[in-house]
């Protein structure tokens, strides 16, 4: 009975990369756009490989409709577009519109986790092969953009995922651009390089966005073009160009790449979580540390990354022992 239903989205899963998608039956959107059909080699939960570009429920650049289409806005090289994904049957249609849509159809296969291996994954504790059982569908997307998850990772570093969620919402919607095509309601294209540089001080204090982070995003989005160039290297060597920019390190580096490269080894270290989870999930130690991580995660090297997300996504976690952290609003003061 336990592998018939899947299981319900909590707040750890949903920080594995879990987005709940309608099942209903697929509409075609209204509007001519470009459409690529795509079938893949494997079972494919769209929820699940595209749930960690997701940032929040609110976020302006995505959305997961009732009638279990995905809507993703990006900001190509090519320029803003809009991607619709549904599943049917046992392949996937692309729709996507915009200047950036050719871009967008033609990474479509990697997006949706074409170039990740999961047969390479060998579960060697029963949690993660029950977990891999009951997640058939999930593989590692590559969203080819660097830009699009560094500087919502920035927003995360040392605060809550409920205020970075919101100072990614209030910017983008502020700052970015209306997402080409017939899109459900308001969504967005996150701004171009040029205007975050742009974007005064005090929208960033109202935003909740301290100085710190800010001016981060002010260095990288100054070097974006040889940032974005690090799509077309290793991962190592992508995390090593990232953290050239003081501000950037490896938690940053990593959460990065997760989504840029679709790197299925580079685990996030640095976390105020994650060690105690992975800990506790693996050998009953809630107190666990970056160096009892990575050392647990060691029979998994070269899939730790996808190791961690399997935890996260089986929900397994230590009671609270502790108040949560406060949520300071800093536009306030």
């Amino acid at each position: 009975m336990a592998g018939r239903f899947a299981p319900r989205p909590t707040r750890t899963t949903v920080r594995g990369g879990h987005v709940a998608v309608g099942t209903g039956v697929p509409r075609q959107a209204a509007g001519p756009g470009r459409v690529r059909d795509w079938v893949p080699d494997g079972p494919l939960d769209l929820g699940l490989v595209l749930g960690p570009l997701r940032r929040g429920p609110g976020d302006p650049t995505f959305r997961a409709m009732q009638d279990g289409s995905v809507w993703r806005a990006s900001r190509t090289p090519a320029g803003p577009g809009t991607l619709r994904v549904c599943a049917y049957g046992g392949g996937v249609r692309g729709e996507a519109w915009g200047p950036g849509a050719e871009w967008l159809l033609e990474r479509l296969p990697e997006l949706l986790g074409a170039a990740d291996d999961p047969s390479a994954f060998v579960p060697r504790h029963r949690l993660l092969a029950m977990t891999r059982h009951r997640r058939p569908g999930l593989r590692l997307t590559r969203s080819g953009l660097v830009l699009e998850s560094l500087i919502p990772s920035i927003l995360e570093q040392k605060v809550t995922t409920d205020e970075a969620y919101r100072a990614w919402r209030l910017l983008v919607r502020k700052y970015g651009e209306p997402a080409p095509g017939p899109v459900p309601g308001r969504m967005c294209v996150m701004p171009a390089p040029r205007t975050w540089a742009l974007i005064p001080s005090w929208e960033w204090h109202r935003a909740g966005v301290d100085n710190k982070r800010a001016s981060t995003i002010l260095r990288a989005v100054r070097v974006a073009a040889r940032l974005e160039e690090a799509v077309g290297m290793e991962p190592g060597a992508a995390r090593a160009r990232l953290e050239v920019v003081p501000g950037i390190g490896p938690w940053t580096s990593a959460e990065t790449v997760q989504r840029s490269h679709g790197a299925a080894d580079e685990v996030t270290v640095g976390d105020l979580h994650l060690p105690g989870i992975v800990g506790w999930a693996l050998a009953g130690d809630r107190d666990a540390d970056d160096a009892v991580m990575l050392e647990l995660l060691e029979p998994y090297a070269g899939q730790r990354h996808r190791a961690a997300r399997l935890i996260l996504l089986s929900g397994r976690v230590p009671g609270r022992r502790a108040p949560k952290m406060p949520v300071w609003d800093i536009g306030q003061f």
